[in-house]
């Protein structure tokens, strides 16, 4: 089972933070949308609205950070969100589990060179190869479980050939840094820190094993409610001009996610010459889900989830609409 949103991983983030407001609303009649911001970096929307100066008229967002998609589901679970992000697996093991409370409205399409396999400095390991009877880290039901996967796969290597050790992003990060793993498969602003601050090397990207497809997903109380649903596809419509304003303003998006993940500049912007893809919101489609479907089988064959998955009935384009107009 996936491990309990607790105080070290779920940080609720001073509420309300796009309007400057706070908790009073919600008592008020305010018009209130829960958000999910996993991670730093590139990817939080917060930051992002921020910086560009987007709000939301005639409704406030109440942030709550996590540091992976797994935990994410916990809180769509709990009923503690009305819409979230996370990345093609981790519904994937909840619908293992039996179908989820969430349904996935929207494809976030991004960069996959931001996920990757890491070595110490000094490491003698060359190639994916390399990591026969090593010990990796993971964070389960993630991307990054995935990714490691398809990997050990393409040398000819199964999950019985390495020592997986699942571990929390944090933990991961203590683990790697103190010499207690051989590898580390991670994504996000974390690659940027310990190549910043341990001398780490990138082993190998993620590109061309995941398919870029991050996914948007709302509660299914919050579809059934009009007024929620409003606000959802209000919402996206705010990130497609997030996106749109970050891919304009590349050097000051770069200087922001810097000062954010507390790395030099010129990391970030490395991060950003080497991306496969910009961030862009996509409809719900065929290939959407043939993807998912794709990664599902993955899991089953290696029988890391307890039954096949289908992954169709987690699926709604009612938003599609929205997410096609023009900016």
């Amino acid at each position: 089972m996936f491990e309990l949103v607790n105080r070290r991983t779920l940080l609720v983030g001073g509420a309300l933070l796009l309007a400057g407001c706070d908790r009073r609303g919600a008592g008020n009649g305010v018009r209130m949308l829960r958000v999910s911001v996993v991670g730093k970096g590139a990817g939080d929307t917060q930051v992002l609205f921020r910086t560009a100066g987007i709000g939301t008229p005639g409704f406030q967002v109440e942030y709550v950070n996590f540091e992976s998609g797994h935990l994410v589901v916990e809180a769509f679970n709990g009923n503690a969100l009305d819409y979230g992000g996370m990345s093609e697996i981790p519904p994937v093991f909840a619908a293992g589990a039996g179908l989820p409370s969430f349904r996935q409205i929207a494809v976030s399409h991004g960069d996959v060179n931001n996920q990757v396999v890491l070595v110490p400095r000094g490491s003698t390991i060359e190639d994916l190869a390399g990591l026969k009877g090593r010990r990796v880290g993971y964070v389960r039901a993630t991307t990054a479980h995935y990714f490691l996967i398809r990997m050990l796969q393409s040398v000819g290597l199964t999950w019985a050939d390495i020592t997986p050790v699942a571990l929390s992003v944090a933990d991961g990060e203590a683990a790697f840094s103190s010499g207690r793993l051989d590898a580390w498969a991670i994504y996000g602003f974390p690659i940027q820190r310990a190549i910043a601050t341990e001398g780490a090397r990138i082993l190998r990207t993620a590109l061309g094993f995941l398919s870029g497809n991050y996914l948007v997903a709302a509660h299914v109380d919050a579809l059934a409610d009009p007024v929620k649903s409003d606000l959802i596809g209000r919402y996206l419509r705010a990130t497609k001009l997030g996106y749109a304003w970050a891919a304009a303003h590349e050097d000051q998006w770069a200087g922001v996610v810097a000062k954010e993940i507390g790395v030099p500049l010129a990391y970030v912007q490395d991060q950003f010459r080497r991306k496969s893809d910009i961030s862009s919101l996509r409809p719900v489609t065929e290939a959407a889900i043939t993807s998912q479907q794709a990664v599902a089988n993955v899991f089953a064959n290696a029988k890391l989830i307890p039954k096949p998955v289908d992954v169709r009935p987690l699926w709604d384009n009612r938003f599609n609409a929205i997410i096609e107009e023009k900016v």
